[in-house]
C-alpha cells in the first residue's frame, strides 16, 4: 500500500511538471518460467519491481502490472530486480526495455530508431527467476573508443579474448564505446558478446549520432542498439545505475550535466531503495566535471553506501570527493575513473602481434578493472590487458649507479591502480630495511620516454617525405596520481642489488615487485 501511494504521488507530481505526455503505457513483468519471451496462461506477474520512462518510477502490484505516462518519444524499461535475469540478445545485449517512438527518430543521415508504431494495449516485460550470490564480480572497460575495424580486432585481441567464459556476472563499457563512427556499434558488440555474459553500455560524447540537431536526438543511434541512455538494475544488495552525462551544446561541442529529467529519475528510483544498500551510479565524464553535480549529490547526501565510477579521460585515478567538490555525506564518496580499454587511443609502436601498447598518458598499462562486490562493499582490481594479474607496478631507477650516489638517487614507481590510501614500501638488498616511499604527483618517466620517440615528424626515404611509421603518436603525457617515489638507501654491494617493493591497496590487497640494479666504483673503473 506504501509503494502504491508513492507511486501515485509521484505521477501526479510528474503530470504538473513541464513534460508534457500524450498517453499511458501499461504491461506487466512477469516471470518467464519457460524463457520464451512471452507471457504464457501459466506465468504470473511479478510484484514489487520497479518500472520506469526515464523520469518517473512505479512498482507492479500484486499481479505485476504497472502503469506509466509516455510521450511520442519515450524509453521504457524495467529496473531488473536482484534474483531476476533479463532477455539477452545475441551479443549478450540485456533487452530490458521498450522504446515508444511511434514515428522513430528525425530523419537525418545516420540512422536512428526506426517507426514503433502504434502502442501495444500491454508492454509485458519478461523476467526469469535466477537465485544470485551475495558476492559476485563484475567487469569495467574504460572506454573502447575503436574508430574502425582495425582497431575493434585490437579490442578482441588485447582483452576479449582473455575473457572468453568469465565467470562475472556482467560487464560494463563506460562511453565511448566507438570513435565517432556508430556502424562499429555492430562488430564491437559482437566481439564483446563472445565473453558470454550480459553487458551493458553507457553513452559517452563520441558515441552520438553527429548528424542529430538537437542533444536530445543525439543519442537516437545508440538507443537502436542498446536501448535508454539512462537505465538500472539491481544484483544482490548493488543498485547499479547507469548515466548519460554528456550535454551538446548547439554548436557541436558538450558539457557534462545531469538533466533535471535525470536527477528527478534518481529521487524516484531511491525512494524504494532501501537505505543499506549499495549505489554505484555509472556514467561517462567523472561525476566531479558535472557542472551541476550538487543537486545529484545533494540526493545522495543521506545514503551511507555510495560509488560512482567513470572513464573519458584516459588516465586512472581514485578520488575521494568531500566537501571541496560539493560532496555532502558524512564520509568522502570514493569516485573511481576506470583504466581505458583503448589505452591512449590505440596509439604507439606495435608490439609482436601487431598490437600497439596503448599505454595510457599517466604511464598505466591500457586494461580493465574487475569490481568484486560482497553485501553493500567492494573492491576494485586492475588488469592489464595480456599481462600477469600481480602485475600492478613499475619501478624506475639507473640500472647502473656509482656507489657515491647511493642515499641521493631516486626510485619512483607508478602503482597503476594506487590512491591515497594506498601504502607503498621499498627494500634495498637482502638485508635493508622497508622503508615508506611518499606519494608525489609527477610525470611518469617512461611514458615521457615513450612520447619523446613517438614524435610527429616525418622520415626521408630516396629524397621523400613519408610519414613515421614506427608508430603511432600517443596523447601527450600528463601527471599521474599514483607516482611515489623514495631516495636509494641500504647497505648495497657492488655489483648486482634486488629492490624489492609492495603495495597494499585500500582493500587490503597486496603486490610486489623487483628490479634489479649496478653499484660501480668510479675510481675503480677509472683505473
Amino acid at each position: 500500500m506504501k509503494n502504491q501511494m508513492k507511486s501515485k504521488f509521484s505521477v501526479l507530481i510528474f503530470l504538473i511538471s513541464s513534460v508534457v505526455y500524450s498517453q499511458t503505457a501499461t504491461g506487466i513483468v512477469f516471470n518467464d518460467s519457460n524463457v520464451n519471451g512471452k507471457m504464457d496462461s501459466n506465468e504470473k506477474g511479478v510484484e514489487k519491481v520497479s518500472v520506469s520512462n526515464g523520469v518517473e518510477v512505479v512498482q507492479t502490484d500484486s499481479e505485476g502490472k504497472w502503469t506509466l505516462p509516455i510521450t511520442e518519444d519515450t524509453g521504457l524499461f524495467v529496473i531488473k530486480p536482484s534474483n531476476y535475469a533479463v532477455p539477452v540478445n545475441a551479443n549478450m545485449i540485456p533487452q530490458h526495455y521498450y522504446l515508444h517512438k511511434p514515428n522513430g527518430s528525425p530523419k537525418s543521415a545516420i540512422a536512428g530508431v526506426e517507426p514503433t508504431g502504434k502502442l501495444p494495449k500491454s508492454i509485458n516485460f519478461p523476467i526469469v527467476y535466477k537465485p544470485e550470490p551475495k558476492k559476485f564480480k563484475t567487469l569495467f572497460f574504460g572506454d573502447t573508443q575503436t574508430t574502425t575495424a582495425e582497431e575493434v580486432n585490437y579490442l578482441n585481441h588485447d582483452i576479449v579474448e582473455d575473457l572468453i567464459g568469465s565467470e562475472a556476472n556482467f560487464g560494463v563499457i563506460l562511453g565511448d564505446i566507438v570513435g565517432d563512427d556508430t556502424q562499429l556499434f555492430t562488430e564491437i558488440s559482437e566481439g564483446i558478446g563472445q565473453i558470454g555474459i550480459p553487458w551493458y553500455y553507457v553513452y559517452g560524447n563520441h558515441d552520438d549520432n553527429m548528424a542529430a540537431k538537437k542533444n536530445e536526438h543525439r543519442d537516437e543511434t545508440y538507443e537502436r542498439y542498446f536501448g535508454p541512455s539512462n537505465f538500472a538494475f539491481e544484483v544482490g544488495e548493488v543498485v547499479f545505475i547507469g548515466f548519460n552525462n554528456v550535454y551538446f551544446k548547439p554548436d557541436g561541442k558538450y558539457k557534462s550535466h545531469f538533466s533535471e529529467d535525470q536527477i528527478q529519475f534518481l529521487k524516484n528510483y531511491l525512494s524504494f531503495v532501501p537505505d543499506d544498500k549499495l549505489i554505484v551510479l555509472m556514467m561517462h565524464i567523472p561525476i566531479f566535471n558535472c557542472e551541476n553535480k550538487e543537486q545529484l549529490f545533494d540526493v545522495l547526501k543521506d545514503r551511507q553506501h555510495t560509488f560512482s565510477i567513470s572513464a573519458h579521460v584516459h588516465d586512472q585515478i581514485n578520488i575521494f570527493l568531500d566537501e571541496e567538490y560539493g560532496w555532502k555525506g558524512n564520509e568522502p564518496h570514493h569516485h573511481l575513473i576506470n583504466a581505458t580499454a583503448c589505452g591512449s587511443w590505440w596509439s604507439g609502436q606495435l608490439d609482436e602481434e601487431g598490437i600497439p601498447h596503448s599505454t595510457m598518458k599517466d604511464g598505466a598499462p591500457n586494461g580493465h578493472s574487475i569490481i568484486t562486490f560482497d553485501g553493500n562493499t567492494y573492491n576494485v582490481e586492475f588488469k592489464a590487458a595480456r599481462r600477469p594479474a600481480d602485475y600492478q607496478m613499475n619501478i624506475y631507477t639507473p640500472n647502473k649507479i656509482d656507489v657515491t650516489a647511493i642515499g641521493t638517487t631516486k626510485v619512483l614507481v607508478n602503482v597503476f591502480a594506487g590512491s591515497e590510501k594506498s601504502i607503498v614500501q621499498m627494500k634495498v638488498g637482502k638485508n635493508g630495511q622497508w622503508q615508506t616511499l611518499k606519494k608525489i604527483d609527477q610525470i611518469d618517466p617512461e611514458i615521457l620516454r615513450m612520447h619523446n620517440l613517438t614524435p610527429f615528424f616525418k622520415l626521408q626515404l630516396n629524397g621523400e617525405e613519408i610519414e613515421n611509421t614506427l608508430g603511432r603518436p600517443m596523447g601527450y603525457p600528463k601527471i599521474s596520481r599514483h607516482m611515489w617515489e623514495g631516495n636509494l638507501l641500504g647497505d648495497l654491494k657492488l655489483g648486482a642489488n634486488t629492490i624489492q617493493v609492495k603495495t597494499t591497496d585500500m582493500y587490503g590487497q597486496h603486490y610486489k615487485e623487483n628490479r634489479i640494479i649496478y653499484v660501480y666504483d668510479g675510481l675503480i673503473d677509472k683505473n
